[in-house]
């Protein structure tokens, strides 16, 4: 469980290659130096930053690090999934490597997911590792990719290809940070935390449904706490499954589909935007061949409706399949996708293509409820 610390929380995560802390503390942005120190060490911080996220914060963060005696310098990047790529990755390597930084230093990981998976990724690679510390400044990397230890990069055939299994050796997630993005950007940071509620906990679903996180009058507290129970989800399924063998796979619920639409949009939707048209895909689908009730999918569908998200996606199905087989989940000339049995409760299968395509065919352009996204090319 989660346990109280200045009006926030700390979880707890034991993989079998690291063990660390999740704090997620309004405020604690500016004690992220002290943090570093206790959890990484070393002489030199590194910050990894983005054109949005680093004229925000990087000076407080880089303040904090030098009062606790870091020699700091940083790589910023412009903002965006397009940075993501193997380009960036290597510039980054070699301003790493011009400051001097060694494997006993420290990267500082500020900003969203983009931020993260390319830090982390930087990270693992640097001398053949060196620490992170990941500081999420979105909601979406709070509440996911930030915790677990999953770094990557996307090459032309698909996202997410190329990357490395590399655990921070701390998270310091603010909430305070989230006054400063955009309500789409916190919108599209919803699809998580739904599809974390669909696969774990029926009671933060069923509080999704009485009162969407999106709202302007959201506390802070309140916030924390919603952001420190999607972390223990996500904690209790890493620590059982550090790397994706088992159970680890429920955690893709909704990203099969989710990252073929993220794919057809040239990634102008966002992930957690395309992950909850997947998540609504998929109950559609699995309601259609009687895997789960009607109910459910339409519990759903309306939720996700409910935090201003897509429902249904208006694209060529044999697009998706396009797109899908090049994920990373697929196997052969199979793939393995997470189906919601109940609101709570969902399992992996092994299908074949062939199958994947009738589940597309069955939940993609059959919305009960919400908006579409339009992709379709003229």
């Amino acid at each position: 469980m989660a346990t109280g610390q200045q009006s926030g929380h700390v979880v707890h995560v034991s993989t079998a290659s690291r063990s660390y802390d999740v704090r997620v503390v309004p405020g604690i942005l500016d004690s992220c130096g002290q943090i570093v120190r206790s959890s990484a060490g070393g002489e030199r911080a590194f910050i990894v930053t983005d054109t949005n996220v680093g004229p925000l914060y990087a000076a407080r963060v880089k303040e904090s690090l030098e009062q606790e005696g870091y020699v700091t310098s940083g790589f910023m990047f412009k903002a965006g999934e397009a940075s993501k790529r193997a380009g960036t990755w290597a510039s980054c390597l070699e301003a790493m490597a011009e400051t001097g930084l060694t494997r006993d230093d420290v990267v500082v990981a500020l900003g969203g997911g983009v931020a993260g998976d390319l830090a982390g990724f930087a990270a693992a690679s640097y001398m053949r590792g060196c620490s992170v510390v990941q500081v999420p400044t979105s909601l979406l990397a709070m509440v996911d990719s930030s915790v677990g230890g999953k770094t990557a990069i996307d090459l032309e055939a698909g996202k997410n290809l190329a990357g490395a299994f590399w655990q921070p050796s701390a998270v310091i997630a603010d909430p305070c940070c989230l006054r400063t993005i955009s309500h789409e950007l916190l919108t599209d940071s919803c699809g998580e935390v739904i599809k974390h509620g669909v696969l774990a906990d029926p009671e933060l679903f069923a509080s999704l449904e009485d009162r969407p996180i999106n709202e302007p009058d959201y506390e802070m507290g309140e916030l924390a706490s919603v952001i420190a129970r999607n972390v223990e989800i996500k904690r209790d399924v890493v620590d059982a499954d550090e790397r994706e063998r088992g159970l680890r796979q429920t955690l893709n619920l909704g990203h099969t589909i989710g990252h073929a639409i993220e794919a057809a949009s040239d990634f102008e939707l966002g992930h957690g935007t395309c992950v909850a048209i997947g998540l609504a895909a998929i109950a559609r689908a699995s309601a259609s061949l009687g895997i789960c009730s009607q109910e459910t999918a339409h519990r759903i569908e309306r939720v996700i409706d409910a935090h201003g998200l897509y429902t249904d996606v208006d694209l060529p199905h044999e697009e998706i399949v396009r797109l899908a087989m090049s994920d990373k989940k697929r196997h052969g000339d199979g793939v393995n996708v997470v189906l919601p049995l109940e609101v709570g409760k969902v399992e992996v299968r092994r299908i074949s293509m062939s199958e994947f395509s009738a589940l597309v065919d069955a939940g993609c352009g059959s919305a009960s409820c919400g908006k579409t996204a339009h992709l379709t090319r003229q």
